[in-house]
């Protein structure tokens, strides 16, 4: 394992940080792809990069996840990409977020690496086919790892009409994924957080659950939500998910905030607008969880993410209430073997406490 990455980050990682980061992106879905089918590669890649054990088995939301270790949204917006991550070791893996409608995205370029603090700034826009595109291809999926769909609303749909957009998203992926997450939390689509304000939201959750109750088979309904809540709007979003009985968090999406930054702060002005996300938010998500778990008395349950590019970072969200993980900057920077990493350290801290 040491040496693979290794070769990640003396002679992958360099070459890919040359190019465009969401042309290399692009690129690693398909490398992954045409290399997952010489014959033999399965197998190596299985052998390699997923690691198993009884103890890493965890369920919740009547869902049993092999290891609790996911791919968080915004790598696999089109669900393109899921059958081949099971094979570098992910439990887990959330697709989208998804709209109804396909969109562009913002203007070019909207993907930028920050590799002084280890970091990521997108300002991506929920680019994706939609959401009928994407529920074909899960149709056909041939994996059993678990699925989430992240679903949101399109940029010209007006916040007063959003909860039109989430419903559309929700019938369509029903049948295709194992639990929903509504993304209300990106600061990349105008207003969308404004969402996140108390009676909009509440009014969203409760259209969802009560189309959720009249379904034959109920699927799990998470809220994702953003690190850059005050105490008192966090004190609101957990009387939201007693209220209405949703059946959990996703903490956190990525942050406005700019501040102690490595990178030079003309270049950071440079870049402007969009959601930071890796090393610099893993203290201010796993604050986030920690308030969360303590506030709620750990009553519902909490996906951590944000910032973990280690074991150590890994754990830390674990010990500040987290249930399960996930992970998207850290994998850029680090590469698959970090997720094998994690899961290893995971079940030596479980089998000492």
């Amino acid at each position: 394992m040491n040496y693979l990455c290794s070769m990640y980050k003396q002679i992958i990682r360099p070459l890919f940080f040359t190019m465009d980061p969401e042309r290399v992106h692009h690129l690693s879905f398909k490398l992954l792809r045409s290399t997952l089918k010489f014959p033999g590669m399965k197998s190596f890649f299985r052998r390699k990069f997923v690691f198993s054990h009884p103890d890493l088995e965890t369920e919740l939301f009547g869902i049993k996840f092999p290891n609790p270790v996911g791919l968080a949204a915004g790598f696999d917006k089109d669900a393109t990409l899921f059958n081949e991550l099971e094979y570098v070791g992910f439990g887990f893996v959330e697709v989208g977020t998804l709209t109804p409608v396909g969109q562009d995205g913002n203007p070019k370029p909207r993907l930028f690496r920050l590799s002084e603090d280890q970091g990521l700034i997108n300002r991506m826009g929920f680019n994706n086919g939609g959401v009928e595109e994407a529920v074909q291809r899960l149709k056909k999926r041939k994996t059993k790892i678990v699925i989430g769909g992240n679903i949101g609303k399109n940029k010209i749909t007006p916040n007063e009409l959003a909860t039109e957009d989430y419903v559309k998203c929700f019938n369509a992926l029903f049948d295709v994924v194992d639990y929903f997450v509504v993304n209300v939390s990106s600061p990349n689509t105008p207003n969308l957080r404004e969402l996140q304000e108390k009676e909009p939201l509440k009014k969203l959750l409760n259209t969802l659950k009560d189309l959720n109750q009249n379904k034959a088979i109920q699927k799990p309904i998470l809220l994702k939500i953003a690190p850059d809540l005050t105490n008192e709007q966090l004190d609101d979003i957990v009387e939201i998910v007693q209220e209405t009985q949703i059946d959990g968090l996703i903490s956190s999406n990525t942050t406005i905030d700019r501040s102690a930054l490595k990178t030079d702060a003309k270049k950071v002005e440079e870049i402007g607008a969009g959601g930071l996300s890796g090393a610099p938010v893993r203290k201010r998500a796993t604050e986030v969880i920690a308030y969360l778990h303590q506030k709620s008395q750990g009553s519902f349950p909490i996906i951590g993410v944000g910032g973990i590019s280690s074991a150590e970072d890994a754990i830390e969200k674990l010990e500040a209430g987290a249930s399960l993980l996930q992970i998207y900057t850290g994998y850029v920077y680090e590469g698959p073997a970090l997720i094998s990493k994690i899961n290893k350290s995971i079940l030596k801290w479980k089998q000492k406490a």
